[in-house]
């Protein structure tokens, strides 16, 4: 789950990591009022899940309440990467002197929280790792030990920091870490971290923050900020029915049940010359109900040309797949072909069932997977 900028510093504050002054409007008349209340030259910054928003213009500085408030307008009234921008931040504007980067994310490889910094703050991380990785820092933490002192001060020495700033940066490094390991996080951010010009002291001028959606039962304040607004309504609707969805830009739809066998589907429909339209697994023990709702978001999306069932029955009767296969086309009623392998328990009946609807059958993945190419009209 992915937080707003202003979400996000908010907890930055909480654990004591400075942040401009600041507050979110959701109308022009709003963003003049905070900014009348800020003293006048604020940032006037979109609220929107994407990156980018700067060169989409949808960070502009305000010289006085005034042009706040015109610029709030403009920026409400604009999408960023089709997304809609319905608030804006509203930060008094900071003397920046220098930017730097700093963020916590999973290292997948090493089995291990990175910490990440940059003298070369401001920009797109992933530009600065592609262009110039020997300006990125990165140390290890031991997820039983956390961030140590001497990693802080590492990695303040290999961006060099001015020495003065140490200390502070040890703190809000530290922070920084609680923030990311007591809230269940999968990324923290802070781009930039600037040295204020008035005051030479460090401050956080943006924060980004992803939560593992596996442990939001263990923060029900978390779970709250979500905005369902800037979520696509498929994986919404595939949450509410505890279903894995991830839409993709191909044309075949696949529905699977399990994770391993879902990836292996992708790779196979790949292979035959086709491209997936979305990953979505339906989990164990998946009912008619379920599979049902699993049709319909598979069926939102507009590019779908085929959908390739590959049903593994052992927890999840091949019986139960096929009549929620069956209920959901007469609810829907699709126009486009679907081939369906069943393999396990109660399989035989899962296809007989099928077979009676006139639907496309398989026996193996491979020639479930040249049916489904070939059904979506695709040339190898």
């Amino acid at each position: 789950m992915k937080l707003h900028e202003y979400q996000s510093k908010y907890i930055f504050s909480k654990y004591g990591i400075p942040i401009p002054k600041g507050r979110v409007a959701a109308t022009a008349d709003e963003a003049k009022r905070i900014a009348e209340e800020l003293g006048g030259r604020v940032v006037i910054k979109s609220q929107v899940l994407v990156g980018g928003r700067g060169k989409a213009g949808g960070i502009k500085v305000a010289k006085d309440a005034n042009d706040a408030e015109q610029l709030a307008a403009q920026i409400l009234s604009m999408h960023i990467k089709d997304l809609p921008v319905r608030k804006v931040l509203v930060d008094e504007a900071a003397n920046i002197q220098t930017e730097i980067y700093l963020g916590i994310t999973n290292d997948r490889a090493a089995r291990k929280p990175v910490m990440m910094a940059s003298s070369a703050g401001g920009v797109d991380i992933e530009e600065v790792a592609h262009t110039t990785p020997e300006k990125i820092i990165k140390v290890h933490i031991d997820p039983l030990l956390g961030l140590r002192d001497y990693q802080a001060r590492d990695i303040a020495a290999g961006i060099d920091l001015p020495r003065e700033l140490w200390r502070e940066f040890n703190t809000i490094a530290l922070n920084l870490w609680r923030v990311y390991a007591e809230n269940d996080a999968t990324l923290v951010e802070i781009n930039p971290l600037i040295i204020n010009g008035d005051n030479n002291k460090l401050m956080a001028l943006d924060g980004k923050m992803i939560i593992d959606d596996n442990a939001l039962f263990r923060h029900v304040n978390l779970a709250e900020m979500r905005d369902l607004d800037e979520e696509a309504p498929a994986e919404t609707e595939a949450r509410r029915h505890g279903l894995s969805y991830i839409k993709l830009d191909g044309t075949i739809g696949c529905m699977v049940n399990g994770a391993g066998l879902a990836m292996t589907t992708m790779d196979i429909v790949k292979l035959f010359g086709g491209e997936p339209a979305n990953f979505l697994d339906v989990g164990g023990g998946a009912g008619a109900e379920k599979v049902a709702a699993a049709m319909k978001i598979i069926l939102t999306d507009k590019n779908v040309k085929a959908v390739l069932f590959n049903i593994f029955g052992g927890i999840t009767r091949c019986d139960e797949v096929a009549r929620g296969i069956l209920a959901a086309m007469d609810e829907v009623k699709p126009n486009v072909p679907m081939v369906v392998r069943l393999v396990g328990t109660n399989a035989e009946e899962g296809r007989r069932l099928l077979a009676d609807a006139n639907m496309i059958t398989a026996e193996t993945l491979v020639d479930a997977a040249q049916k489904s190419v070939k059904a979506a009209g695709i040339k190898k």
